[in-house]
């Protein structure tokens, strides 16, 4: 007999019928903002517009990792959405937060020091 602990008390399908719904919604809700996003930049002409902004950017990788079938998915798309930054920063740029990391360039997350120690 294994001593293994399952990682969840609920069985795959329970875990599918319990939370679906819920899943659902929020993917739903992803698209509607992309497709929200997509409308807005032809509304003012320039159909590029705002499409490299590092929210966006960050959305799209999130999304990729999402469909990697890796596990962890949580902690690598938080970590992809955060500064990977140690230090302090003296002042905020604004009042509350932009809820993902402005250095983000797409693909593989770097810091700042990675990115100037590499070629």
């Amino acid at each position: 007999m294994s001593t293994t602990k399952p990682s969840s008390p609920l069985d795959r399908s329970a875990v599918i019928d319990r939370y679906f719904m819920e899943h659902r919604a929020k993917i739903i809700d992803v698209a509607a903002f992309l497709d929200r996003v997509e409308r807005a930049a032809s509304a003012t002409g320039d159909p590029l517009a705002g499409l490299d902004d590092f929210r966006l950017r960050s959305l799209r990788a999130a999304i990729e990792v999402l469909l990697d079938g890796q596990s962890e998915r949580a902690r690598r798309i938080l970590e992809l959405l955060s500064d990977p930054g140690e230090a302090a920063i003296e002042r905020a740029p604004m009042k509350g937060a932009t809820g993902a990391w402005d250095g983000f360039e797409g693909g593989e997350h770097r810091s700042e020091a990675d990115r100037e120690a590499s070629p």
